[in-house]
């Protein structure tokens, strides 16, 4: 399974090395607002769906310890932010694009889609982002289910907790950052690596909780935190 998990890594690395200049080009056009004129507004059903989809991974994530609703706020917060910025009113993207005018060319598309009537077209980043969420998505999922059925059991070492002691914050960790690889705009990149920096630090301060166990201590040397 070790295995695995390196394979699939370097796997989520390649468009990294095969799509240099596209991407390079879709972070240019989103940061510097060159998407203004072809974002979507005012679709609010969408932006609706999209924070409950989303905010509902909060769930399976409070599993193992006592709710904190200041990082629960603070994700409900960034996916708000988020997809008002996506699908309602992009304010930031039209105030960078008017301070500085830029003419960043259109990415290269590379496949189209359809999400509730309304149609998106995706760049490179954007469809590098989406395989980093669904992938995190499905650690989230798996590392629900394993706790789920070992309930009885005390600590859970089995499964994909055998690769990682957080799968479910890596899980976490990969949605965000692929929303951030997706849509890099200056909301999400003054937003992401907050995030990341609080379920990381959540990852050692649950450690710190448990760390005087002999068993955790035993598991702890034989898995990495997080990958």
């Amino acid at each position: 399974m070790k295995h695995l998990l390196r394979f699939l890594v370097l796997a989520l690395s390649l468009p990294l090395l095969l799509f240099p200049l596209d991407l390079l080009n879709h972070f240019e056009y989103h940061l510097l607002g060159s998407l203004a004129d072809g974002v979507v507004v005012g679709e609010w059903y969408l932006v609706a769906f999209n924070i409950l989809l989303f905010t509902s991974f909060l769930i399976p994530l409070s599993f193992r310890r006592k709710v904190d609703w200041r990082e629960k706020g603070l994700v409900a917060a960034f996916f708000t932010s988020l997809f008002i910025e996506m699908y309602g009113l992009p304010l930031t993207i039209f105030l960078i694009a008017g301070a500085l005018h830029p003419t960043t060319p259109k990415p290269h598309i590379y496949a189209t889609s359809m999400l509730l009537g309304v149609p998106l077209a995706l760049s490179i980043g954007m469809l590098y982002g989406l395989i980093l969420m669904v992938f995190g998505a499905a650690l989230i999922l798996l590392g629900w289910v394993t706790l789920y059925r070992n309930t009885s059991k005390g600590l859970v070492t089995s499964g994909i907790y055998s690769i990682s002691r957080h799968p479910q914050y890596v899980g976490f960790v990969l949605v965000v950052f692929g929303w951030w690889v997706g849509w890099p705009t200056l909301l999400t990149t003054v937003f992401a690596p907050v995030l990341i920096y609080k379920y990381v630090r959540l990852c050692r301060a649950e450690e710190k909780e448990v760390g005087k166990n002999r068993m955790y201590q035993r598991y702890m040397k034989e898995t990495p935190m997080l990958i």
